[in-house]
């Protein structure tokens, strides 16, 4: 099990509580902080499986790879985001999982509820939703994905050694289109899927993320970066930037509370014009205030 996280210490302490509850506990937890603060040891203290600390400078992709380091000795790997809540049978579903189907390469869960598309779930709320999950029929087939979501992804962690497969650090800090890229290398060792017998919820809160400039510039950096990579489709990559651009420009009339839909604007003006003099790059966003 491993968690990469940064600034948010108290959100993290209630993740971890959800993990104890857990029908199948981990046989370990990495925890990957960004930063002294983001992790309080006295919060592992009470739960009943082992917690390693991992340090690494902050970064998604940085952190998630200094937990892969540290897992070397596991078979299967579930990355949890910082504020991912999951059904105390989750973790009992995914060995399940892995264990029948032996060409699964990467697994995610059924999002009840994600916050990441509007203001962030609250705590309470999201345990109400966990405790409202009924469980699918057991014979519910699992359904074949281009990507997991990153927010709660398994993966199988043979293939990944073999292969020497690492999560690109080219995407710093809050990484965006990380598990894409990583779910797209994997997918040529095996199968990815959703399996809607695990279950969580994505808090989506808004602590500890990229400024509104940052992510502007992402959304046209990472999705051209990808493309020449190889691991993002042209016609996807090109529907991913004028979703978002598209987004921005209408919503920045009248934005959300909760985003910075100018400052993303910004970014993705920003992005087009180091396109055109030929210096797009993710690792820009380091630059931008």
């Amino acid at each position: 099990m491993g968690i990469a996280t940064a600034g948010r210490c108290s959100v993290l302490a209630e993740t971890l509580v959800e993990l104890g509850r857990q029908t199948r506990l981990p046989d370990a937890l990495f925890v990957c902080p960004a930063a002294r603060a983001d992790f309080d040891a006295s919060q592992a203290v009470q739960l009943p499986f082992p917690v390693n600390v991992v340090g690494a400078p902050r970064g998604l992709s940085v952190q998630r790879n200094a937990i892969l380091a540290a897992a070397q000795d596991f078979d299967v790997l579930m990355f949890f985001d910082d504020d991912f809540l999951a059904v105390p049978s989750y973790l009992a579903e995914l060995e399940k999982c892995f264990a029948a189907h032996g060409s699964v390469v990467a697994a995610d869960g059924h999002v009840l509820a994600d916050g990441i598309m509007g203001p962030g779930l609250d705590i309470a709320s999201a345990r109400a939703i966990l405790a409202s999950f009924e469980a699918p029929k057991a014979d519910l087939p699992l359904v074949s994905i281009y990507r997991a979501y990153g927010c709660n992804m398994a993966l199988r962690l043979a293939p990944v050694r073999a292969n020497g497969l690492r999560f690109d650090e080219n995407l710093p800090l809050y990484g965006w289109a990380e598990d894409l890229d990583f779910c797209r290398q994997l997918a040529a060792y095996g199968l990815i899927v959703s399996n809607a017998r695990m279950a969580g919820v994505h808090l989506g809160i808004k602590v500890g993320r990229t400024s509104g400039v940052r992510f502007g510039y992402s959304q046209i950096a990472n999705p051209y970066y990808l493309w020449r990579k190889g691991t993002h489709r042209p016609g996807h990559a090109l529907r991913q930037i004028v979703r978002n651009v598209g987004a921005n420009v209408v919503r920045s009339l009248s934005p959300e509370p909760w985003v910075d839909r100018r400052g993303r604007l910004f970014g993705n003006t920003l992005g087009f014009a180091d396109l055109i003099r030929g210096r797009l790059d993710p690792k820009r966003i380091l630059e931008l205030k």
